[in-house]
């Protein structure tokens, strides 16, 4: 009966011990010919390296090097494949017969350390800016492919993960750091404070007398990390992160600016700074520029105005909140006199030039006896203040014409290529290119981690659009 069951069924086979015997076999016939890796090594030419690290080793003594090719590709596949641990990455090459290849290793050679390879990032090429250059030299075969146009430029930035632990944080008081854009801000405050004197329309600023110490404010700091900054954000995660700001073109989603900063820094301080890098030294022609509302602060829309490049982010949500009825809408501006009329037709004239941490604002001021006698004075003075007053940023011409721009075809095409480009290259590289955190300490090592997978990034879509 259990024979008639089991008619029509296959043989079972058992497997005999095949693995002693010998083949005649090469590393290029064990490689797909539609792999990925060989479409890479057709699409980019690598040679570069040996030029860009020649100044870190001696051609005439000392002991034989891992092949600096090598060394970058190991790096390479980690951040292609998502392998985030060089222990790891070691253990794949050694199996992997594609990773052998591409690396130019043969059946019978042995994979480079981890060690050695961690050795390398730390100790030879600590404090220079290799990875930058490599980046760049990546980049360049971008332009000559044609895959960069350069008049669109779209820029966001996601946070990463520090290598930090929450035991570890520590509240101190340390100096407010100024930055390059508070030093822009320097320069627009004391040419607008000198034209004012100059006419008359405020009075001259007194001497100061001491030298006033900086503002010192509370920071948590990691002892573990210290370069790390606290992130804490509405919809983000607390605890120790970095800030990866990433500039993408438009035109085939290529990054062509990275820049890191600590999670605690504002999205808009080093934007100028990086579009000046983006013209002056990649040599991009930007026309117009798309970012997230972060970026939107009125300096920024000053100088970029200035430079000739169109700024395009999200609609402004909200606004000044009165605690008045009278609003700045009911007050009308002189030009001629540079003063605003009130609704009882009192002048508010300009009294002084104020600084805020961002912004550089005109105050003008009521009197307060035209205040006092107004019988408008409970809509229109809290009662906080004896008199109305008005601040009206320096910058609001060019914050005005940025808000023009709000709505149009153009304006919603742009913020959807930035929401294409920018956000799906973030969520790329946290879910295959190592992006989501450090396992590195310290802020050089974390713009090395996030140069590598956009760099990542750059390679696969070359493959992509020319592969």
């Amino acid at each position: 009966k259990c024979m008639k069951e089991r008619e029509g069924l296959p043989m079972m086979t058992r497997m005999e011990n095949k693995q002693i015997k010998f083949h005649m076999i090469t590393i290029e016939n064990l490689v797909p010919e539609k792999h990925f890796l060989r479409k890479l090594s057709q699409v980019v030419d690598f040679s570069f390296i040996y030029e860009e690290t020649k100044d870190y080793y001696c051609e005439t003594n000392g002991r034989p090097s891992i092949d600096p090719v090598v060394l970058i590709k190991y790096l390479l596949i980690g951040f292609l494949y998502g392998i985030a641990s060089e222990r790891r990455i070691e253990q794949e090459i050694q199996v992997n017969m594609a990773y052998r290849w591409f690396l130019g290793l043969d059946l019978d050679e042995r994979v480079p350390d981890h060690s050695t390879i961690s050795q390398n990032r730390r100790r030879r090429f600590h404090g220079e800016t290799l990875f930058r250059r490599l980046f760049e030299r990546i980049l360049e075969q971008c332009f000559e492919k044609g895959l960069v146009e350069g008049a669109l430029i779209l820029t966001d930035s996601t946070h990463v993960k520090a290598n930090a632990s929450f035991k570890k944080n520590v509240q101190v008081m340390a100096e407010r750091e100024s930055t390059s854009y508070m030093e822009r801000l320097d320069v627009y405050e004391a040419q607008e404070r000198a034209q004012l004197e100059t006419s008359g329309a405020i009075k001259p600023q007194r001497a100061k007398r001491t030298p006033k110490e900086k503002a010192k404010v509370r920071r948590t700091v990691s002892t573990t990390d210290p370069d790390a900054g606290m992130l804490n954000r509405l919809g983000k995660p607390e605890g120790m992160h970095y800030l990866s700001h990433q500039s993408v073109d438009d035109a085939h989603g290529i990054v062509v600016d990275v820049a890191v900063t600590l999670g605690n820094a504002n999205d808009s301080e080093p934007y100028l700074e990086r579009i000046e890098y983006m013209c002056n030294h990649l040599g991009l022609d930007i026309k117009k520029t798309g970012a997230d509302s972060a970026y939107g602060s009125s300096l920024i829309c000053r100088t970029l105005e200035d430079m000739g490049i169109e700024l395009y982010m999200p609609k402004a949500t909200g606004g000044v909140n009165y605690k008045v009825a009278f609003t700045r809408k009911d007050f009308i501006y002189q030009q001629d006199n540079d003063c605003f009329i009130c609704p009882s037709g009192k002048k508010l004239t300009l009294r002084s030039l104020e600084r805020e941490h961002y912004n550089i604002c005109r105050t003008y001021r009521a009197d307060r006896k035209d205040c006092g006698a107004c019988p408008k004075l409970g809509q229109c003075v809290s009662d906080s203040h004896r008199s109305r007053s008005l601040r009206v940023n320096i910058f609001e011409p060019a914050v005005k014409k940025l808000r023009e721009r709000d709505g149009t075809p153009l304006h919603r095409h742009i913020l959807m290529l930035r929401q294409i480009w920018c956000e799906g290259s973030f969520a790329a590289q946290k879910a295959r290119h190592n992006l989501r955190c450090l396992y590195r300490r310290g802020l050089e090592a974390a713009e090395e981690h996030c140069l590598l997978s956009a760099m990542a990034l750059n390679l696969k879509r070359m493959v992509s659009c020319l592969g």
